[in-house]
């Protein structure tokens, strides 16, 4: 099947389309609200590292109550989980709105972004699990789930292109206030749109399954460990996250935040492209494999930016590096969906949805301290580079968690290594 024949036959599949296009919108608000928000702090407070601080906060809050709304919609359906917390969040990102205009209320500010964090509705996780059903075990479309996952996380990439440009935007026409607020309705009205859809509606708890409890998806094996390397490549995006528009302040004074913008941006296509690329022409090797090399290539891709001479220079590396991340991501989304069972499907996405926007507050908050001092982004790049290292060499390992767990769902029947086994929940 040719790359274009791949991608019209995904559009086949019963509200799938509607789904992921309005999943873009909804979740346009993510690639604004970390930019915006560290502009906010930066200019209220005049020091990137309490501007990481506070997208640090943020970003915790999220991954500290995110794994208990992906079980509550685990357990009540999605659909009005996503309406009570995009209601919550938008007013959440209005409050911060109005703290930030305090002179000296950094401690206020971190309280309100704590709030912002804790209220994002649980986007990625629901429509990545929606894929998940929609290509299940006797629905035809099995064969099809490389290559919608791929494109799920191709559209998502966009979010991080746009996103960022429109804070650029805003930073040059007007405030990041107005980006934080822009995210505030965009996410509000994308989440409606999503709740309501089809793909969302149908679906419905099943009620012989058995309820998952205690450490539910942690207590499978591999999880954990996967779960770390994610988060490792999460410190590393929050590193580069902080140290780009640091990098751009370097080159435009105050006034950067449109090149910071635009940097992001085309990190962001570059990611794109490659993840349209993999959903095209997904490679045969086992999918642990594929997950330590293409670690190893972000790894590099992220170090060498340390040694970029100037903006223009900078771009390209982003561009290129840029292309390796959206298949890693795919890659160990599909490696939820063959370790996790159906019934805590949800709060698995959940988690690796949110510990890779906490690791990136800490990758971002001790990158933060690094570009405060004299030459001190390029460091920062390094460390990037650096942690997602480590990843590869886990993944990579023939004998480690992650290797054993994906042999053995490649030995089971497909309905298990599509995520329907059974497992023990704490």
């Amino acid at each position: 099947m040719t790359a274009l024949g791949r991608y019209a036959e995904v559009r086949k599949i019963p509200g799938l389309t509607s789904l992921l296009v309005t999943g873009v919108v909804a979740r346009l608000g993510s690639g604004m609200t970390p930019l915006a928000l560290l502009l906010l702090v930066e200019r209220a407070t005049g020091r990137y590292a309490y501007a990481s601080l506070a997208v640090g906060v943020y970003a915790l809050a999220g991954v500290s109550i995110s794994p208990m709304i992906g079980r509550i919609a685990d357990r009540l359906g999605p659909s009005p989980v996503l309406l009570g917390t995009a209601v919550a969040h938008a007013m959440a990102l209005a409050g911060l709105v109005v703290t930030a205009q305090r002179a000296g209320a950094l401690p206020l500010i971190c309280t309100t972004a704590a709030a912002v964090g804790a209220t994002y509705p649980p986007l990625t996780a629901v429509i990545r699990g929606a894929c998940n059903r929609l290509t299940g075990p006797r629905t035809g479309w099995e064969r099809m789930r490389g290559t919608v996952l791929a494109a799920d996380t191709a559209l998502y990439e966009v979010v991080f292109v746009i996103g960022p440009l429109l804070v650029g935007v805003f930073g040059v026409i007007a405030t990041p206030a107005a980006a934080i607020i822009a995210a505030a309705g965009v996410t509000l009205a994308g989440t409606t749109l999503v709740a309501f859809g089809a793909a969302m509606r149908a679906q419905r708890p099943h009620a012989s399954r058995v309820r998952t409890s205690g450490l539910g998806p942690l207590r499978v094996p591999g999880f954990t460990v996967l779960l770390g390397c994610v988060g490792a490549l999460g410190a590393g995006f929050g590193a580069v996250s902080v140290a780009v528009p640091a990098y751009a302040a370097e080159y435009s004074g105050r006034d950067s935040a449109g090149l910071a913008g635009l940097l992001l941006a085309v990190w962001g296509l570059g990611s794109a492209v490659g993840g349209l690329w993999y959903g095209a022409w997904p490679p045969r090797s086992p999918l642990h494999r594929q997950l330590a090399w293409l670690l190893g290539c972000v790894a590099l891709s992220l170090a060498v930016l340390a040694v970029a001479p100037g903006p223009a220079a900078l771009g390209i590396a982003l561009v290129l590096g840029g292309g390796v991340i959206a298949p890693c991501l795919t890659v160990y989304i599909s490696l939820v969906g063959r370790m996790t069972p159906t019934d805590m499907l949800t709060e698995a996405h959940t988690w690796i949805a949110t510990v890779p926007v906490a690791a990136n507050s800490v990758g971002g908050a001790v990158a933060g301290t690094l570009v405060d001092e004299p030459g001190g982004v390029p460091w920062a790049f390094v460390m990037a580079g650096t942690i997602v290292a480590v990843a590869a060499m886990t993944a990579a390992w023939p004998t480690g968690p992650i290797t054993r767990a994906d042999t053995k769902a490649e030995e089971t029947t497909p309905a298990e290594a599509d995520g329907d086994a059974t497992c023990p929940t704490a």
